[in-house]
């Protein structure tokens, strides 16, 4: 239902190098770069992007948002939250099924550079077999 979004990133270098990498194994890829604001997305459409707040085309100071990335399956979410740790992204919640959400709903959460809560969701599990 999200169209796009963004967010501001206090360190440009580290944010490209998180983003790329735990963006990659979802399937997402650079489909713009400005230089001081990248879109990702697949297919030329870029849905999430991210700016360098110490440039004067930041919108304002940086805070805390909650972003969910689609997964493929439980393997991507898992391949998601092992490309963040790995990059010494800190774990707000290994991947599990989280059926207060709804039944079916696995996601994994972890910090971003900039502290934000990012998110890797599928929401078919226990339904790969059936």
């Amino acid at each position: 239902m999200i169209d796009h979004f963004g967010i501001n990133c206090a360190d440009w270098a580290q944010s490209q190098r998180f983003y790329d990498t735990v963006l990659a194994v979802l399937g997402y890829t650079r489909q713009m770069d400005f230089g001081v604001a990248v879109g990702y997305g697949i297919e030329g459409k870029p849905d999430f992007w991210i700016a360098d707040m110490n440039t004067g085309d930041a919108s304002g100071p940086n805070r805390e948002i909650h972003v969910a990335f689609q997964a493929a399956g439980v393997d991507a979410v898992q391949a998601f939250y092992d490309a963040a740790v790995g990059l010494g992204a800190e774990s707000l919640h290994a991947p599990r099924v989280w059926p207060e959400y709804h039944p079916g709903y696995y996601g994994a959460f972890v910090r971003d550079p900039d502290g934000n809560n990012i998110e890797a969701v599928y929401h078919g599990y226990g339904q790969e077999h059936g």
